[in-house]
This record gives structure tokens, C-alpha cells and sequence, in this order.
């Protein structure tokens, strides 16, 4: 199960830290991605998080490169986005979540995620 928190509204160029906590059997490095979908749009991909034998190997898409942080804390279970210079089109609902247990790479597309958080909302005023 992943359980996210975090969203809110916000003036333009503020911060927000999303988290997706996960419960049940899961990797001590799981796989896991932030997506994102604004009103009239399709669902994308906004950063993810994959395991390599050196260590993580973060994705952000292009619009947030350079703004968004994606992080994994173990000892909490909680998988972060971290948002700082937020612009309006960023407002979106925010989804976590998690490929298998056996998978440990990082993934883009939403068809390489097994399972859903049910979504924050990020609003972002100008």
C-alpha cells in the first residue's frame, strides 16, 4: 500500500515535499516514481528511482530537472519529492508509485508500475 501526503496549495517559486509512505512487503531499495496529472492532461512521469549496484539511479523529466529531488528514506519507508521553485504548471495530482519487489530499475512508464498511491493534490498559484 503507498500513502502519499504533502500536497497543498502554494505561491508560485515556494517549496513542497511530497511523501509516499509504503507498507507491506516491499524491497529495502524498491523501484518507485512521482507522476503526475493536471486537469484535461495525461498522466507523466516527474522523477523516479531505481536501483543500480553502486547505488540510486534517479529520472526527472525535463520540466523539473533542476527543481524537484527524488529521495528514498528506508529506515521511514517513505519515498520523497522534494519541490522547490515551484511554477503554475506544476499543479497537477501527485501519484507515487512502486514497481515489484524484483524489479529494481528505474522506470518512466506507467505500465512498469504494479501499484498506486491514490494522489495529492499540488496547486500552485501565480
Amino acid at each position: 500500500q503507498l500513502v502519499e501526503s504533502g500536497g497543498g496549495l502554494v505561491q508560485a517559486a515556494g517549496s513542497l515535499r511530497l511523501s509516499c509512505v509504503v507498507s507491506g512487503r516491499h524491497s529495502s531499495r524498491p523501484a518507485m516514481g512521482w507522476f503526475r496529472q493536471a486537469p484535461g492532461k495525461e498522466r507523466e512521469i516527474v522523477a523516479a528511482i531505481g536501483w543500480v549496484w553502486g547505488g540510486a539511479s534517479p529520472f526527472y523529466a525535463d520540466s523539473v530537472q533542476g527543481r524537484f529531488t527524488i529521495s528514498w528514506e528506508n529506515a521511514k519507508d517513505t519515498l520523497y519529492l522534494q519541490m522547490n521553485n515551484l511554477k503554475p504548471e506544476d499543479t497537477a495530482v501527485y501519484y507515487c508509485a512502486a514497481r515489484r519487489v524484483s524489479e529494481s530499475g528505474t522506470a518512466q512508464s506507467e505500465s512498469q508500475y504494479t501499484y498506486w498511491g491514490q494522489g495529492t493534490q499540488v496547486t500552485v498559484s501565480s
